[in-house]
């Protein structure tokens, strides 16, 4: 309404302030989630994003913190805020919290520029993959592990069996392939900002200081401040998050059947939670 009557006025008594809509992506990056396992990807983002690049203004604010996760949910989240740029011709601007490292750094690299905090980390462009070996603790609790496949590969890297040196090969090769696209996508986007360092794709992170010495930053400071002096002081902040149902996106879990769809989602949980706690402890978070 108020934007409606702004228009009634005439331009000279019409209010001058730029409104940025700004989209907060916060999390591990990984497909599925849920009620009690909330994580970045497509599915979970999409919307808010339409939303925000769909506002008159002439630039969109992403907010990011995250220690990344799926390589695959990064890239479609990153190409889907490059689309949307061309498609609205908006600018994208990138605003790093505690972390955006791995595949949260991939996201970042969709902004036209990125910005952060001296303290935050920032890096870490590599692939790793994190299993555990039940082999000796079958032993021991008597345990006989019993695959059965057709097709001699589909039983590959089994945590209950013995590793394979032509299993590891393969998983390695498969991660270079991963890293090569992560590697492109970076250079495609920071270009010569770059600095030729033989470190910069080992899959080291950095503070947000060092990230504009190689840069992988264009500069630091907060949101705020960084948008008002880009859009002028009366600039204002606008938060854009996903719709709610009716009665809100946690009714769904209710209904018949309820009790047992709630204690495998709590499980679960559990062990999302643990991998999601592995992550931000890689950087000491």
């Amino acid at each position: 309404m108020r934007r409606f009557l702004n228009r009634l006025l005439p331009k000279s008594m019409r209010s001058q302030a730029v409104t940025i809509p700004v989209v907060r992506l916060q999390g591990t990056i990984m497909s599925g989630g849920g009620q009690f396992r909330p994580s970045l990807s497509l599915a979970s983002t999409a919307g808010v994003l339409e939303k925000a690049f769909s506002l008159s203004a002439p630039a969109v604010a992403i907010s990011i913190n995250s220690p990344g996760g799926s390589p695959v949910q990064s890239r479609l989240i990153y190409k889907r805020i490059r689309d949307l740029a061309a498609e609205k011709n908006k600018t994208v601007l990138v605003f790093v919290e505690d972390v955006a490292a791995s595949g949260g750094y991939m996201i970042a690299a969709a902004g036209d520029e990125i910005f952060a905090d001296p303290s935050s980390i920032v890096g870490s462009i590599g692939v790793v993959s994190a299993s555990f070996g039940f082999t000796d603790l079958m032993k021991k609790i008597g345990v006989e592990r019993r695959v059965y496949t057709a097709g001699k590969n589909k039983a590959v890297l089994d945590p209950f069996k013995p590793e394979k040196k032509e299993d590891i090969e393969r998983l390695k090769k498969l991660q270079l392939e991963v890293h090569e696209t992560f590697i492109d996508l970076v250079k495609e986007r920071r270009g010569s900002k770059l600095k030729d360092d033989p470190e910069l794709f080992t899959g080291l992170f950095w503070t947000g200081k060092k990230g504009v010495e190689l840069g992988l930053v264009d500069g630091l400071g907060d949101m705020r401040e960084i948008l008002k002096n880009r859009f002028g002081a009366s600039t204002k902040l606008k938060l854009v998050t996903a719709p709610r149902g009716l009665f809100g996106r946690r009714l769904g879990i209710f209904g018949t059947g309820a009790g047992p769809a709630i204690a495998e989602a709590a499980a679960e949980g559990l062990m999302d939670a643990a991998e999601r706690r592995a992550l931000w402890a890689r950087f000491g978070l």
